[in-house]
């Protein structure tokens, strides 16, 4: 086993020390009122040590916040299993991000606002990678049913698994805006809305006519 030298050890260190700063400041002052300076200060290290791990203070809000991620994608991959239903696969997976988002609301809630257009700064790519594994998870779940014949679907296995990743997204913007979180109220209302995908909705031919006059000019 190859022993850690005394500059990892340090490097180590110091990178807990400005997670554990950020982490306490953006729970007592918020995401808003923390400046990066007050960040390095309470680590203990200078700007551009914090500079070295995240360019941004949105930057150090992933730092943190991509640690949980990626322990929610590997505890999903490790519970998931052929021999449960497609629905109970994908409630699983998601259930685990409730779980983890309902942890700390108030970093939640900022790092749920930050996330739109997160494209640039040391942790985005990070942050990205991580989601496109959420959705990659859940593509593979419904690509695997669609083989099988548990379900069937004239749309590709993307469009399905991207169906269902819209309403995760958007369902737990609502339930976290709510004063109380309540995981068995918001996990049963996530898998309702799963279940209208899954189900369908048989319209009848004239639901889907689509009138592009009505519609006007893009």
């Amino acid at each position: 086993m190859k022993r850690q030298s005394l500059r990892e050890k340090n490097k180590e260190d110091k990178l807990l020390r400005i997670k554990n700063a950020a982490f306490d400041l953006f729970l007592s002052k918020g995401f808003d009122d923390t400046t990066t300076r007050e960040i390095a200060a309470r680590a203990g290290v200078g700007m551009g040590t914090v500079f070295v791990y995240a360019e941004t203070k949105r930057d150090l809000l992933f730092l943190i916040v991509n640690d949980g991620l990626e322990r929610c994608i590997e505890d999903s991959r490790a519970r998931i299993s052929v021999d449960n239903s497609l629905l109970t696969n994908l409630l699983i997976i998601l259930r685990r991000h409730y779980h983890y988002f309902a942890e700390n609301p108030v970093l939640s809630r900022a790092a749920l606002r930050e996330m739109y257009f997160y494209q640039s700064g040391k942790q985005a790519e990070r942050f990205n990678r991580t989601r496109q594994s959420l959705r990659h998870l859940l593509f593979e779940l419904i690509e695997d049913a669609l083989r099988a014949k548990v379900i069937s679907s004239s749309e590709p296995a993307d469009i399905i698994a991207q169906v269902i990743f819209a309403i995760y997204q958007v369902d737990l913007r609502i339930w976290l805006s709510e004063a109380e979180l309540d995981l068995d109220s918001g996990g049963d209302r996530l898998r309702r809305q799963i279940e209208v995908v899954l189900n369908g909705l048989s319209p009848a031919p004239i639901a889907l006519v689509i009138n592009a006059d009505a519609l006007g000019p893009v």
